[in-house]
């Protein structure tokens, strides 16, 4: 989840990037085909990844038989790029700097998450065809306040809302994981093609992702649920990122869900959805 331009952590600003243990499986994977190897020390990438937390059994999820893997799919949020500052000090930071007063900080998180929830379940995909991303996050923004007691005036609540929207479309608000980008250079030199699959707004595709270094050169193909109007857990939102990187392999080998490997930071939207697909995870 966002709080006014990431995605994927609502709340939650702990830093974790790409799992070890992902790592370790994907150096399974490459090497039944024998074709790739990886260094004997590994970039520490995630330090906390939904198989932590799980005991189910992996024998119940759908088999994935072992292929070589050709693409890699990225969250981004919580994967490889973190939050800096908690969602109280952007949010009543900018309200403060306003005026504002009667905002009940021990009940905002909760204010921000119902808020959330309600928008995006109004219009999903961060508005997609019916609102444009800032649209959405003036909603989305504005109604966390309400939620928390807040009373602004139209004028007041437009200026707060500028001062959230314009910090997360800065390098106050972000910070990339020092390892996720040796990672990505790791894999392009092994003939990787590596892509983002994120349910997120476009701004981290046009701003966000290239001010923190991670341009097309390193993420090549960039699939954002607000661009392609669906989201993570949907199968179809993996495969259609699969298809959209395809064009960028070296060979015209057709490419099936089992050679694409997805690493990410939510059990259910990354994990689950990404083995519904076919894909590894």
């Amino acid at each position: 989840m966002q709080y006014a331009g990431g995605t994927n952590m609502m709340i939650r600003m702990k830093k974790v990037g790409v799992n070890m243990q992902m790592h370790c499986l994907l150096r399974q994977i490459c090497s039944t085909s024998g074709e790739i190897t990886l260094p004997n020390t590994l970039p520490k990438i995630i330090r906390n990844h939904p198989y932590h937390h799980r005991r189910r059994s992996m024998a119940t999820w759908p088999k994935v038989r072992p292929k070589r893997i050709r693409m890699i799919t990225f969250d981004v949020t919580g994967t490889i790029v973190s939050f800096r500052g908690s969602l109280e000090e952007h949010y009543l930071g900018a309200a403060t700097k306003l005026g504002v007063k009667d905002v009940d900080s021990s009940q905002f998180t909760a204010a921000f998450g119902k808020a959330y929830e309600e928008t995006s379940k109004t219009y999903p995909c961060f508005g997609g065809d019916d609102l444009t991303a800032k649209e959405w996050w003036r909603i989305c923004v504005l109604k966390s306040f309400q939620y928390a007691g807040a009373k602004m005036d139209s004028p007041t609540s437009e200026m707060v809302f500028q001062r959230i929207y314009s910090t997360f479309g800065s390098s106050h608000a972000y910070e990339i994981f020092p390892d996720a980008l040796p990672f990505i250079k790791w894999a392009h030199r092994n003939g990787l093609v590596c892509g983002v699959l994120s349910n997120a707004d476009e701004r981290y595709g046009d701003s966000i992702l290239p001010m923190l270094g991670l341009t097309h050169d390193e993420l090549q193909f960039q699939c954002f649920s607000k661009d392609i109007r669906m989201e993570k857990p949907d199968a179809r939102a993996f495969l259609m990122a699969m298809n959209t990187g395809e064009s960028l392999l070296a060979t015209s080998e057709p490419l099936n869900p089992a050679n694409v490997f997805h690493i990410g930071n939510d059990f259910h939207k990354d994990f689950q959805g990404a083995r519904r697909a076919g894909m590894h995870a």
